[in-house]
């Protein structure tokens, strides 16, 4: 019988993961599936892109797993039984059914409210699609001058404020941050992003941390309040909920808790990827939710479920951080180079050049999903017979 590989989400992490264990493994022994809500691939790093008014192209999941041996299958996923082995499922067709043998879990993240008062009201968020066409539906109907603030100080919080106050310079762009502007930045890359703040005439609220949001204005914990005919919600990601609903062993905030090979510690049969994932970096520091961690750590499960199938020797590659890419609208750009744990160093690439790099690395992403089985080292290996895992009700029956 075929061994059955079920990967969930087909974000960056999980379309990669699928397309390397299909290019690793023998169709006749392993059968891989692919489910994901959508039909497209969505290019989760340009949402900021979208929201201000571009036009993204297109990218049909069918399309680009056409004839790698992937299945896939567009459907929701409502549940997943750890100890059964099974994932329940949504589509079209009504409520169905999986069963794994082995489960990679990439269900990713969605926006986080962070309880504030309001958010969920009056807020808009860029952590998909549908979020960010809702915003970009509501800036084309502002007038000149109206003000847009946006909340968040972090990477997309900086992208979305410059993206909106380049595409739109008739508006009024500000930003609230809980610290200083780019504070975890160089000096040179704080320089550099005060300077583009400064040239798209982007007001930055400092040390303003945000304690309600409503319908024109932003309150902050100082007793103060920021206009805004619009707010954009970028104060980090809250994890899909349905891991938290499982017996898998989850952190507090829902994240799957992983070995460095990203196998969850409770449940051998499940590996979690990306954003889903609480994966231990160097120093002991959990990987941050970004694509800059979900792509290596797809290459690092589908090799280790490759490993283990085929009785190979597991990957050894630690998962670590070169830089952190900004764009800064579509003409500038600011890469600041980091240690292995994540903490800027005093080299960044800022301007035209950055803003180059930065899409390369963007449009290198999408590559590594939309070619799938491309790049990827090694023939397809042979699967080991692997021993027969007792169903637990049945034991438990006995």
């Amino acid at each position: 019988m075929q061994h059955r590989i079920v990967v969930l989400g087909a974000g960056y992490a999980g379309a990669i993961a699928a397309g390397r264990l299909a290019r690793r493994l023998r169709r006749e022994e392993v059968a891989v599936t692919l489910v994901n809500a959508e039909p497209d691939f969505v290019e989760r790093i340009r949402m900021h892109q979208l929201a201000a008014g571009q036009d993204l192209r297109p990218r049909p999941l069918g399309e680009i797993f056409a004839g790698t041996g992937v299945e896939l299958r567009t459907a929701r996923v409502t549940g997943v039984d750890a100890d059964r082995r099974t994932v329940a499922v949504e589509s079209a067709d009504g409520a169905g059914e999986l069963a794994y043998d082995t489960l990679v879990y990439a269900l990713g993240s969605g926006w986080n409210d962070q309880g504030v008062p309001g958010t969920a009201e009056h807020a808009h968020e860029i952590a998909g699609r549908p979020g960010a066409l809702r915003l970009r539906e509501r800036l084309a109907g502002l007038g000149a001058g109206q003000p847009v603030v946006v909340v968040g100080g972090g990477l997309t919080g900086l992208e979305a404020a410059t993206e909106i106050a380049e595409a739109r310079p008739d508006l009024d762009v500000a930003l609230a941050a809980r610290g200083g502007l780019g504070d975890w930045l160089s000096p040179k890359g704080r320089r550099h992003l005060r300077e583009v703040f400064g040239r798209l005439g982007i007001t930055a609220h400092e040390n303003a941390a945000v304690t309600a949001v409503e319908a024109d204005r932003v309150l902050t914990a100082d007793g103060g309040a920021i206009p805004a005919a619009v707010t954009v919600w970028t104060t980090g990601f809250a994890v899909h909920p349905i891991a938290k609903a499982t017996t898998l062993e989850v952190t507090d905030t829902g994240r799957i808790v992983v070995d460095g090979t990203m196998r969850s510690v409770s449940h051998p049969d499940v590996y979690a990827i990306g954003d889903a994932a609480l994966a231990m970096g160097p120093g002991g520091k959990p990987l941050r939710m970004s694509c800059a961690s979900g792509v290596p750590s797809a290459w690092q499960a589908a090799d280790a479920v490759v490993a283990r199938l085929t009785g190979g020797g597991l990957p050894d590659v630690p998962l670590r951080y070169f830089n952190q890419c900004v764009s800064l609208g579509r003409r500038e750009g600011l890469i600041q180079y980091v240690t292995a744990d994540d903490r800027s160093v005093r080299a960044a690439l800022t301007g035209r050049f950055a803003a180059v790099y930065k899409e390369l690395v963007c449009k290198g992403a999408a590559w590594s999903v939309t070619h799938p089985t491309l790049g990827v080292p090694g023939r397809r290996r042979r699967v080991v017979p692997q021993p027969a895992r007792r169903d637990p009700a049945v034991e438990a029956a006995v």
